[in-house]
């Protein structure tokens, strides 16, 4: 999943915790690259109880990671992001490298 802001793509990580950040934006969860967290306007939804943005999705449900406060995602929203443009094309192109289509 690349960067929801700039759409710079994840790269395999050095060994410790990842500077990248997940986050949820209009009920779908988010990836921030390092250089965009430098931001200061994220756009991020933010927890109604504590004002944190460190939430989570997962199955129907937006956690607060600060104070574990727990809601039901809103009804309607998508659960995921879906594939970022041109994800498919290049799934397509290393398939085909890799199994020696032309």
């Amino acid at each position: 999943m690349p960067c929801y802001r700039c759409g710079a793509r994840q790269t395999d990580p050095v060994r410790g915790a990842s500077p990248w950040r997940r986050g949820v934006r209009r009920e779908t969860q988010v990836l921030v690259c390092p250089d965009c967290q430098r931001l200061h306007d994220l756009d991020l939804d933010t927890c109604a109880g504590c004002g944190s943005a460190a939430l989570i999705r997962r199955l129907g449900e937006v956690e607060c990671r600060a104070c574990g406060a727990v809601r039901i995602a809103e009804a309607g929203a998508p659960a995921a992001s879906g594939s970022p443009p041109g994800l498919s094309a290049e799934v397509a192109a290393a398939l085909d490298r890799v199994l020696g289509r032309t």
